[in-house]
């Protein structure tokens, strides 16, 4: 048993473990509650529902690894979204061109990135947490985007939007093909880059990493910004997902991007933890949610299930520590 798990650790990791054997309990015990669920139909739904909240929780990876927290991600998307949205809006609405959609695009990110620049350099020069860092500027984000648009929608978008929230590639949802390519990014960018080996020491310990040379300010201020920018990609996938944009779109993901960070391994002080078991906890999650809407659980039901889950996790990893210290 013991050489099986060695085996298994030396080719997946050992934080591999806890998100497969969530895999493998919601796909039997759904397969078996619906004759529905093991279909190509719920694999498609999931295909495309996954992305938007893929590339938000890889938004929320990198400020938990440093200890932090970035709870504005949803708020950036949506101002990110009415960026691009103001942007066509301006240049023909229905008929602007792609011109104006990769002027739209590069106006978003910059908004992402603007946003995580300025909790970057809050948290990295004042030292004030990152939690209430995060939480005021997702108040001011949510303020400024009810202002600008008044509570309403926008909406009225070129067609050829539509295939990157809708289209699909040799039968690969376009949006998911997004969410690999950032998965990819994120995990080459934390394995094998001098920025994601700082990242992992600052959230190891942040005095260390200072006396050991590491510039601690300009690194936190990077990776801010970087989640601000991968929560800009999320909210132009969700214009183009639902033809349209407003400052509320997607807030009930905040939650789910720190359970899936959680269940997918990542130590909520930071230091440790990779994407990929991040990955697979957010199909847990996505197939968890597909399973109840199965069975005809509306989705009030589906965020109080994610919440006892966020529980459940956090009482099985004090479990499994305690349990680890007594056979050491």
């Amino acid at each position: 048993m013991n050489a099986l798990a060695a085996r298994f650790n030396a080719i997946f990791g050992a934080d591999m473990a806890g998100p497969l054997a969530a895999l493998a309990a919601v796909l039997i015990v759904f397969g078996f509650a619906s004759p529905h669920f093991l279909t190509g139909a719920t694999f498609g739904s999931v295909a495309f529902q996954l992305p938007e909240l893929g590339v938000l929780t890889l938004a929320m990876l990198m400020p938990i690894l440093t200890g932090g927290l970035n709870l504005a991600i949803t708020f950036t998307a949506n101002i990110a979204g009415l960026t691009l949205a103001w942007t066509l809006q301006a240049n023909g609405g229905i008929e602007a061109g792609p011109g104006a959609f990769l002027l739209g695009s590069a106006l978003a990110l910059a908004v992402g990135a603007a946003s995580g620049l300025v909790m970057g350099l809050v948290i990295a020069f004042t030292r004030a947490p990152p939690i209430l860092v995060s939480l005021s500027m997702m108040i001011f984000l949510r303020g400024l985007g009810e202002f600008l648009t008044r509570g309403g929608d926008i909406s009225g978008f070129p067609t050829f939007i539509a295939p990157i929230g809708h289209g699909s590639i040799l039968g690969i949802p376009v949006p998911l093909l997004i969410l690999i390519a950032c998965v990819i990014a994120s995990h080459i960018l934390l394995s094998r880059s001098k920025l994601g080996f700082s990242t992992y020491m600052i959230g190891s310990n942040i005095e260390s990493a200072r006396y050991s040379g590491i510039n601690t300010r300009k690194i936190l201020v990077l990776v801010y910004m970087l989640s601000g920018v991968m929560a800009a990609v999320a909210g132009i996938i969700m214009l183009a997902r639902f033809n349209s944009v407003r400052v509320g779109h997607g807030e009930s993901y905040l939650l789910i991007t720190v359970l899936a960070c959680f269940l997918g391994g990542i130590n909520p002080f930071g230091g440790f933890g990779r994407v990929l078991p991040v990955f697979v906890a957010l199909i847990v999650l996505q197939l968890l949610s597909s399973g109840l809407n199965l069975l005809g659980a509306n989705q009030h039901l589906t965020t109080a299930v994610w919440g006892i889950l966020l529980i459940v996790v956090m009482v099985l990893r004090w479990f499994s520590a305690k349990f680890i210290r007594i056979v050491k």
